[in-house]
């Protein structure tokens, strides 16, 4: 019966044991519970102890989360405002003129952290899209934040800034996305402006820092994963294409590391019996069925080297298309 949340306390005499027995106090439950029979003495207790509070996001934190909301070091008021809302209805089927006018008035009022909540809300929006974890969108605040503390953002495409935001927070944090993933979820921002927004950001940190901006190195095996399920290849054409992209980071291929994944995953799908089309491979990995012909045409003279020997043997390689 005890755990990290119960305690012992005092002697109760208890109805079932018919003596004085220590008990157990259940602070999660707000239960008294006899030590001796497990008998329920006293249900939803109030718990008169401190109110303690935590906002940490580590599931390991032993503190009892109790009441209010994270609080957040790059708004003013940490994130802790009060908002007033007003119900259309009362209990007696009228309007709740108090509180419409009380909402009124707040919202008239200047809040310095209006549009820090909206992009905030806005970088939320696309990694929840796009499935990032909770450290990426973080950093991307933080990068939003000191661009915009540094020089004013107006007349330029908010859209862009911020999706340019999330693109170097995954490169910073090792989880890259392409460009065309990030397009994908910007509300209409082209790869363009992506482009010229992350050039801006990069220079204006750069500026603050006094230094160049480290962004991380992007290699082939960062995408080939999630382009392989995508396509749904099996767990054996996975691990092949990985081996075989390890390998293409030897030879001097000089295409881009999203082309090269491509061109791996088109090659490996030749020699599986579930053969996927290229148009399917372009379509999964946002590279345009050309940039994979060439691609595969650097990788095709390094067949040998680059397929796993237990996955395809050498005779096996003249299944290969000819590029």
């Amino acid at each position: 019966m005890a755990s990290s949340a119960s305690s012992l306390s005092s002697e109760w005499l208890c109805p079932e044991c018919k003596r004085a027995t220590e008990v157990v106090l259940d602070h999660s439950a707000g239960d008294t519970v006899c030590s001796e029979c497990g008998l329920v003495l006293e249900a939803h207790s109030i718990d008169e102890t401190s109110e303690w509070r935590t906002f940490t996001n580590e599931s390991g934190d032993s503190d009892p989360v109790r009441v209010g909301g994270p609080s957040n070091p790059l708004l003013s008021d940490g994130g802790l405002s009060t908002v007033i809302s007003s119900r259309p209805n009362n209990a007696n089927g009228g309007s709740d003129f108090l509180g419409s006018g009380l909402g009124r008035w707040q919202s008239r009022g200047s809040n310095p952290d209006h549009s820090l909540l909206q992009a905030f809300k806005a970088i939320a929006s696309m990694s929840e899209r796009l499935g990032l974890v909770a450290t990426i969108k973080d950093r991307a605040n933080e990068i939003y934040k000191k661009v915009e503390d540094q020089k004013p953002l107006r007349g330029r495409n908010q859209d862009a800034i911020l999706a340019a935001c999330l693109y170097i927070a995954c490169r910073q944090e090792d989880k890259p996305r392409t460009v065309k993933e990030i397009c994908s979820v910007a509300n209409g921002a082209t790869k363009k402006e992506i482009g010229r927004a992350k050039e801006f950001i990069v220079k204006q940190l750069e500026v603050e820092m006094g230094q160049s901006m480290e962004m991380g190195t992007i290699h082939a095996g960062d995408f080939l994963r999630r382009f392989c399920s995508h396509l749904g290849m099996t767990n054996q054409a996975v691990k092949a294409a990985q081996e075989a992209v390890q390998k293409s980071e030897e030879l001097d291929i000089r295409r881009s590391p999203i082309s090269v994944a491509a061109a791996v995953i088109y090659m490996i799908t030749q020699l599986s019996d579930d053969k996927k089309l290229l148009k399917d491979i372009s379509l999964s990995t946002g590279v345009a069925e050309g940039t994979i012909r060439n691609s595969y045409k650097d990788l095709y003279p390094y067949a040998v080297r680059l397929i796993p020997s237990w996955y395809a043997k050498e005779e096996d390689l003249g299944n290969l298309c000819s590029p």
